[in-house]
């Protein structure tokens, strides 16, 4: 087993200490790594989270390690989860939005990481383009849910039903409408939305998948 395989562990580990001099140490013996190919005394540290790619996160992985991962990805698999949740996420914000009376920003980060979890599970990625990916998708959901929220503001206004609203809008007015409910605060939560759609569509790896 090479040290980069052993440190893939032992980043993980509750175990795990660092020295200037001789790196990342075990606190038990004082000694770098030398299992192969289970450490015994290997302990989830239960703080750990990864949730970018093997490359982003500094995980010390072989190039064949790599390769594997990378087949085990389902592009169309983990778009399609995203979407679907996606669309949810939007339609349960204008619901919402509309019973209350308030467009609550929350719902947009919300969104943004519920799109990226669908990604990562269904998705299995490693690759940047799934963290892109899901990251268009959660401002893509932002906007619809934007959008349907204000078709259901105006079927209430006109005393009117929501597909009916829907039916007779004038899709030349979407940009001008949206610009006008558009405020600083959006940036905002549509930023987190995005970031967490990034960061949340990278498989988590644990120990066991790189062995």
């Amino acid at each position: 087993m090479t040290r980069a395989e052993q440190l893939a562990f032992c980043n993980q580990c509750v175990n795990r200490k660092m020295d200037l001099e001789k790196g990342m140490l075990c606190s038990f013996t004082n000694e770098r790594a030398n299992f192969d190919p289970v450490c015994e005394k290997y302990e989830k540290d239960p703080t750990y989270i990864n949730r970018t790619t093997p490359v982003e996160a500094g995980l010390q992985i072989t190039s064949q390690q790599f390769e594997k991962l990378k087949t085990e990805q389902n592009l169309p698999l983990g778009i399609t989860a995203a979407l679907i949740t996606g669309i949810v996420g939007s339609i349960l914000w204008a619901l919402i939005t509309n019973s209350t009376g308030y467009q609550i920003g929350y719902m947009a980060v919300a969104i943004g990481f519920a799109v990226g979890f669908a990604n990562r599970v269904a998705g299995k990625g490693v690759e940047q383009y799934f963290g892109i990916i899901g990251a268009s998708i959660a401002l893509l959901s932002c906007v619809v849910g934007n959008f349907l929220s204000i078709i259901g503001m105006i079927a209430d206004s006109e005393g009117l039903g929501y597909m009916e609203t829907l039916n007779l809008f004038d899709w030349s007015l979407f940009f001008p409408i949206m610009a006008e409910t558009f405020s600083v605060m959006d940036i905002l939560f549509y930023g987190f939305a995005a970031y967490g759609g990034y960061k949340y569509s990278f498989r988590n790896l644990e120990p066991e998948d790189l062995q």
